[in-house]
């Protein structure tokens, strides 16, 4: 948010300059205190973001008047925003306190017990916002956030799509829909013809955009401009970061627009940025400008990390500040973008042919993989098998909650029944929330699995404790039509091996990309049923599982996923063969 210059007209309302309207007035307040100009005040601070001094303002406008509704609630947003989480909540309860059918303030306090893990009572202030305004779209948009996090597929759908209705001009709660369908059986056509629809509702037109005038020759330096909201502890950052740290600098200067905020910035944001020549912090940057800032910059390939993933700058794209624009790693499937030329991806996620007319851009296919696995410095040593122990067979998932689908709950519920003795362990942060424990035990019990065969465990803070867990597992399942990534990268470099069930589209076919890659087509089936009996046969076979396992990390660490240096110049290739068709149309 920018700053309000003293002589800037004052947001309240008054029609006076900042310096002679809110800053006169609570000067004044000081000397005659009343609640109301000191609110009116905060909320000037508020928008000129002077957190400090709006605090000031409605801690005393709630002490004049404790029941002041309004500053209760504003008191908690300056909380908020100072990341004050439990003081935001505390402010946020006194402003419900004093209006019962203050929706607004429910819809903020959903979202801090939503970051707190507090998803039932999360879920409960949404709902409470929707009972009192109907038509509160930010709300239903929440409530789907947190049910995904509980992995309550259908019901995120239609909070989704709600919102959606509500809004149909709001392009984030189109893509966050977009984004949760790919988690259900809908057709491909379908979601395909959903993606085109986001592009032509959401996307200006390009062709309004004056072109950037730029060098043709084909085999000059060039500028890649890599774009995106994860570039820190997040898959994206770590996939990327193999590719930076083995760009040829001779041919590539790489410049990185992180819509990251400051405060999230991590320790792989700093690696990441340490591989950049330009670092462009864009996060409150209007399109607009940012795609002026890109073209100034003297961008010629502008490379989108997110697709319709949080934090996107899909509209950005749309405005084509760089003369070739493409699309990779962060998203499973088409942008819908006119704009957008090119998506990176590889022959196996993506086939040929069937793959094709499902996109907007045209498809460029790797070699080998589209993704560049970057093992984790530290992991623990691959324990025996423990199958080997002489307890049963376990079986486990680390994936994403919203991933199990109940046809995935069908097919392990199956698997546990062929394979006596086996257990479950699933591991996910939202397991922390009692309820949604129940939920999972009772979705495995209807179909005859009891709760003593299941492991549920919640969120780990140290990663190498978390990758330690894998050590416990014998065969990691993957779920279906949503397949695991890293979870996958992870539990193969752990030892585990990893069987999945391949589909149709991309993100039904991560788990065959990857196991093609490591030559293990034995663990990718094409059915539920085959997938169920594949797992039983290899539940049966111990001495299959140990081999499995003794080879496991030595096999990714030898193969091209691991191999930074032929994925850059692979990829490399292909930015470079981009470049020459654009050179030459």
């Amino acid at each position: 948010m920018s700053k309000i210059g003293r002589n800037d007209p004052c947001p309240c309302g008054s029609g006076k300059k900042y310096k002679q309207c809110c800053f006169h007035r609570a000067a004044s307040a000081a000397a005659a205190p009343n609640a109301e100009l000191l609110w009116r005040a905060g909320n000037a601070h508020l928008a000129g973001g002077a957190l400090d001094m709006a605090l000031s303002c409605y801690r005393e406008a709630v002490r004049l008047r404790p029941g002041f509704a309004q500053a209760h609630y504003n008191l908690g947003v300056v909380f908020q925003q100072k990341g004050l989480l439990d003081e935001a909540a505390a402010s946020f309860r006194s402003a419900i306190s004093f209006n019962r059918d203050y929706a607004k303030a429910y819809n903020n306090l959903g979202y801090i017990l939503a970051t707190q893990g507090r998803l039932d009572e999360s879920a409960d202030c949404f709902n409470r916002a929707i009972a009192i305004e109907p038509g509160f779209a930010a709300a239903y948009h929440n409530l789907g956030t947190t049910l995904r996090h509980q992995g309550r597929v259908d019901e995120t759908l239609a909070a989704f799509r709600t919102a959606h209705a509500i809004n149909p001009h709001d392009p984030v709660f189109h893509s966050d829909l977009l984004m949760m369908l790919h988690y259900s059986h809908m057709d491909d056509e379908a979601l395909f013809r959903e993606h085109v629809r986001w592009g032509e509702q959401h996307a200006p037109a390009a062709a309004s955009v004056p072109a950037r005038q730029c060098d043709r020759d084909p085999g000059r330096k060039l500028r890649i401009g890599y774009v995106s909201g994860d570039l820190g502890k997040h898959p994206v950052g770590y996939f990327l970061l193999p590719l930076l740290e083995s760009h040829d600098r001779s041919q590539f200067e790489i410049c990185c627009y992180s819509e990251r905020g400051q405060r999230q910035e991590d320790d792989v944001t700093a690696r990441i940025r340490g591989h950049a020549d330009l670092w462009r912090r864009t996060m409150g940057l209007g399109d607009a400008a940012l795609a002026e800032m890109i073209r100034a910059d003297g961008i010629d390939i502008l490379v989108d990390l997110a697709g319709h993933t949080a934090h996107n700058r899909l509209k950005v794209f749309a405005l084509k500040p760089a003369p070739a624009q493409v699309t990779w790693l962060g998203y499973p499937n088409t942008t819908g973008l006119r704009a957008m030329d090119y998506r990176i991806t590889d022959a196996v996620a993506d086939p040929p042919g069937s793959a094709d007319a499902l996109h907007t851009e045209q498809l460029i296919r790797l070699e080998q993989s589209f993704l560049c696995y970057t093992p984790p410095a530290g992991a623990p040593p691959v324990g025996e098998a423990p199958c080997l122990t002489g307890a049963g067979v376990t079986f486990g998932s680390f994936n994403n909650l919203a991933k199990v689908s109940p046809q995935v709950i069908d097919a392990w519920s199956a698997i546990l029944g062929r394979v006596p003795g086996s257990r479950l362990m699933l591991k996910f942060k939202g397991f922390a929330d009692e309820t949604c424990r129940r939920r999972v035990s009772d979705a495995f019990g209807a179909r005859g699995v009891s709760p003593d065969r299941l492991e549920l465990v919640s969120f780990v803070e140290n990663f190498n404790d978390h990758l330690a867990l894998y050590n416990r597992l014998d065969l990691a399942l993957d779920t279906f039509p949503y397949n695991g990534t890293a979870t996958t990268c992870d539990a193969l470099w752990m030892g585990v091996p990893v069987l999945t069930c391949c589909g149709t589209r991309h993100v039904a076919r991560v788990g065959a990309s990857i196991l093609t890659c490591l030559g293990l087509p034995e663990l990718i089936t094409h059915s539920p049923e085959e997938y169920i009996a594949a797992a039983a046969a290899l539940a049966a076979d111990p001495a299959r599982l140990a081999t499995l396992r003794r080879d496991m990390r030595p096999r990714l660490a030898g193969s091209p996923l691991c191999d930074s240096a032929g994925f850059a110049r692979r990829m490399e290739t292909a930015l470079r063969d981009i470049w020459r068709r654009w050179c030459s149309a």
